[in-house]
């Protein structure tokens, strides 16, 4: 009963957490950044792997792109939780530019996020040492 209980407050977490994220994306394509920062740790951890000219995410999440305007738009096409982790694959508008997000929330809140951008395309297409820029952690002080 006790592993039972376990697993049941675990799949109402992590259905909870898929709704936190589920609303961060929908404040991303509504471009409505007040919501997006009540969504965030002020100190979330960002990882960044892929081109340097795809952090889009970053300049939303460190205030330089505050309105939002002629932003990346990330279209979510699945979403999996796992525990305080949930993983997001998508691409952009236009189904050109391919992506997945890692996120960890506590307490419903986003702590963490580790972002994997169109890194297969830019393997193939430039090799792994020219092209693939990989952040360390980075502590970002949203507004």
């Amino acid at each position: 009963s006790h592993t039972i209980n376990y697993k049941a407050r675990m799949e109402i977490q992590e259905q909870e957490n898929k709704r936190v994220v589920t609303a961060l994306y929908e404040a991303l394509i509504n471009k409505d950044v007040n919501t997006v920062h009540s969504l965030l740790a002020p100190d979330i951890d960002w990882w960044f792997h892929g081109p340097p000219t795809h952090q889009h995410l970053m300049h939303i999440l460190n205030g330089s792109s505050s309105s939002l305007k002629d932003s990346f738009i990330f279209i979510p096409q699945s979403v999996a939780a796992f525990e305080s982790t949930v993983l997001v694959e998508g691409d952009n508008k236009e189904g050109s530019v391919s992506w997945v997000h890692a996120w960890t929330l506590s307490d419903g809140i986003i702590k963490q996020v580790k972002e994997y951008f169109n890194t297969g395309v830019t393997v193939t297409r430039f090799g792994v040492s020219e092209a693939v820029s990989q952040s360390p952690p980075l502590v970002v002080k949203s507004p």
